[in-house]
């Protein structure tokens, strides 16, 4: 897991970037998370806390 500032910037810079996303940007609670494939198998998750 990663943390970011802006989960929804992010994820929109990796997907023009070519990155598949399992998961878009998800609200969970006190954070938002997002999640991709690294395209070995590993699930990569960047998570933001919410204000």
């Amino acid at each position: 897991m990663f943390g970011v500032k802006d989960v929804q910037k992010e994820h929109e810079r990796l997907v023009k970037l070519g990155v598949k996303f399992t998961m878009e940007p998800t609200k969970m609670g006190e954070v938002t998370i997002a999640v991709f494939d690294d395209t070995c198998g590993n699930l990569i998750q960047i998570a933001q806390q919410n204000s």
